[in-house]
């Protein structure tokens, strides 16, 4: 799995909770995915943010300081590989 981010997306933070089972799949997608999609993407800004007790979340920065952001809940690695596919589009 393997997506280009920039162009218009000018940084991606990620929120998630160290513990919780509703960041399962944000932690799991972060241990199997963040080093390949950093190496694809290696002067991109990605930021992991760890808060106990955090509800997961993606944010997306995009040129004008635009943000969007979407929720991580309770879903798998796959899944939020594609909310992130969906916000680098």
């Amino acid at each position: 799995m393997s997506v280009r981010l920039g162009g218009v997306l000018k940084e991606l933070r990620i929120h998630l909770c160290q513990t919780s089972s509703q960041s399962a799949g944000v932690r799991e997608f972060i241990q199997k995915n963040y080093v390949n999609l950093k190496k694809d993407n290696p002067t991109f800004p990605i930021l992991i943010r760890e808060c106990s007790g955090v509800q997961p979340r993606v944010w997306a920065r995009y040129e004008k300081g635009v943000e969007r952001s979407a929720p991580l809940t309770n879903l798998s690695a796959n899944d939020v590989f594609s909310t992130i596919k969906q916000l680098a589009k």
